[in-house]
């Protein structure tokens, strides 16, 4: 073989996906973003083994090594996109000037970005599953109870709860097809929220 085909079998290998040998955090990477696709474009029940390893152009016994059932691999999905939504969480707050209620406003931005489509597409189908699935919730609510006493120094209280809680009904009534109306002024009215006053320790909180 000349210089010049052993080259040209080189280049064919290195950019040919199934000739190349795969990284095994790249794999994983094809298989959460294949599985997060099926699932935001044909549901959950279409994200099987097979279909997941076909998307991401992958064996089953590749997948298998990575996640050893399906509820692994939504276990993965539903924990990856947990860690998106963390890190997108910091970036909102490292760009609020003002540390006093900073993780609510993130949140309920987040929140109200949530739906069907956009980064966290994946979500939504994971959210109903969420219900019936007590992994899952269990994995919910360890991530958000961490996030809670992380910034109970800046968001603690009643009036952070109340707002975080109604951009969650926000974001549900989303999931449910229900028409919301005024949604711009209802984010600014809790954003509005979070911007009062701090009170003093020992003091009752009043909800304008």
């Amino acid at each position: 073989m000349t210089d010049a085909s052993s080259n040209q079998a080189g280049n064919d290998t290195m950019d040919n996906p199934h000739k190349r040998k795969k990284q095994p955090e790249q794999v994983r990477r094809a298989l959460l973003d294949a599985a997060a696709k099926l699932a935001v474009d044909e549901g959950l029940s279409a994200v099987t083994v097979q279909a997941v390893s076909d998307a991401a152009g992958v064996t089953k016994g590749g997948l298998m090594h990575h996640f050893p059932s399906k509820q692994a691999l939504v276990e993965a999905l539903f924990q990856d996109l947990l860690d998106t939504v963390g890190l997108d969480l910091d970036e909102r707050m490292a760009d609020d000037e003002t540390a006093h209620g900073s993780f609510t406003r993130a949140y309920v931005d987040a929140v109200l970005e949530m739906g069907w489509e956009g980064q966290f597409s994946a979500m939504a189908p994971l959210s109903i599953l969420m219900l019936t699935d007590a992994k899952l919730r269990a994995m919910w609510s360890t991530w958000f109870n961490d996030r809670l006493k992380r910034h109970d120094a800046t968001d603690g209280g009643m009036t952070f709860a109340l707002a975080r809680l109604a951009a969650d009904g926000i974001w549900l009534a989303d999931l449910g097809g229900i028409d919301i109306p005024n949604r711009g002024q209802l984010r600014e009215r809790l954003i509005e929220l979070t911007r009062a006053p701090a009170v003093p320790t020992g003091q009752d909180e009043e909800i304008a």
